[in-house]
């Protein structure tokens, strides 16, 4: 007999279940426009830096810059509340595994200081470099103002979830629609991976929305809560969704796929999704100019009742620039991530980024079952 569903699942993909299928024209990867837009800011490359404390400090958000991406500073992280950053990343890197969570959670539960935001903020603006603040949603109201009077760029406000509607008994909540009225600068939201919440965030006006729940190397969103959905099948909802908003407004607003990168094929495969740009964080925590001694933890890593993230050692490998744009002499992709995506383009006889997510995709078998579990051996020994 048959039996009635309850509910009805449907597959959902990551980054090594997928593979990009080359085109039948093939193009020089120096032809390829890999130009990237957040309203009326143009970046070189659709690279970000993401807003973790062991990613991006003041340094790390000048030099992103410089070199044509942009990263985020942390408006509630070690940068606003201590004076003396570079003591507590020391002391973070040398607590032990069994010691560090309840270290971050006391770091972390210092006030903030309000004039470290506009200080913080100018000094990457005396650099004559685009400057991001990130804040989450709880503390929007009153830390937007300070960002606007600083004179940053770009404002981008996450949480773990963010959704254009929040239901609470207090006082009443952040509005988006409002907030990208009231402030002089575009306004980048996340974290979403359906349809229809992207949909609702595009809706209320704000010029980016931040694709990804749970995938990045220092999260355990999905181990301690069990939510978030594969980044190929989140970014694909969330591009039909920009497709949709487009066509009802006329306006374009970019997604960004957040997390999960490990090397340049994934930052293509999430271009092929539907992405218009990628965050990463652990790969620049590996840079010698990240400010984390080569560790790295996640946002919600220090919160006081249910931490979900990890500090994890990722180790110093090699310059930003080497990351961006090689040369490098590693050969499993953790280096060059422009020149990935510019190869991949060039093997896929398209030019630009929208053209590039036109390109087909399949899935395919984990790349442990082709012939590479050699390499993948290595890479766990060495």
């Amino acid at each position: 007999m048959a039996i009635p569903q309850f509910k009805q699942l449907r597959p959902a993909y990551g980054f090594d279940e997928v593979a990009i299928v080359p085109g039948d024209v093939t193009v020089n990867p120096d032809q390829t426009n890999i130009d990237f837009k957040i309203g009326k800011i143009t970046f070189s490359i659709p690279i970000l830096a993401a807003a973790m404390d062991a990613v991006t400090d003041v340094k790390m958000a000048i030099l992103m810059s410089q070199l044509g991406g942009l990263a985020l500073l942390h408006l509630e992280g070690i940068q606003t509340r201590y004076d003396n950053p570079e003591e507590i990343y020391a002391e973070i890197a040398q607590a032990s595994d069994s010691q560090v969570t309840a270290l971050l959670q006391k770091i972390y539960s210092a006030p903030i200081k309000e004039n470290l935001i506009g200080e913080r903020i100018q000094a990457v603006k005396k650099a004559k470099a685009t400057c991001a603040a990130s804040v989450t949603p709880a503390n929007t109201k009153r830390f937007a103002p300070l960002t606007a009077e600083a004179k940053a760029d770009i404002l981008f406000v996450q949480s773990t979830v963010t959704t254009a509607r929040h239901v609470s008994k207090s006082y009443r909540g952040l509005v988006f629609a409002e907030l990208c009225q009231s402030i002089p600068m575009p306004v980048v939201v996340g974290n979403c991976v359906s349809y229809s919440a992207c949909l609702e965030l595009m809706r209320t006006g704000v010029s980016g929305v931040l694709v990804g729940v749970g995938p990045g190397a220092a999260c355990t969103t999905r181990e301690v809560l069990g939510v978030g959905v594969p980044q190929i099948t989140a970014t694909m909802d969330c591009a039909a969704a920009r497709e949709q908003y487009k066509k009802e407004s006329g306006r374009y607003v970019p997604i960004i796929t957040d997390g999960g990168f490990t090397k340049g094929s994934d930052v293509c495969k999430a271009v092929v999704a539907g992405a218009d740009a990628v965050m990463i964080g652990s790969l620049f925590a590996k840079a010698k100019e990240a400010p984390g001694h080569g560790y790295h933890w996640g946002m919600s890593h220090p919160h006081p009742a249910l931490p979900r993230g990890t500090r994890i050692k990722v180790g110093t490998s090699s310059s930003l620039e080497q990351i961006l744009f090689g040369p490098t002499s590693v050969t499993d992709g953790r280096e060059n991530l422009a020149g990935a995506l510019r190869t991949a383009m060039g093997v896929c006889g398209v030019t630009t980024i929208p053209e590039m997510q036109k390109v087909e995709m399949v899935i395919a078998p984990s790349i442990v079952t082709e012939g590479k579990i050699w390499q993948l051996s290595a890479l766990k020994g060495s």
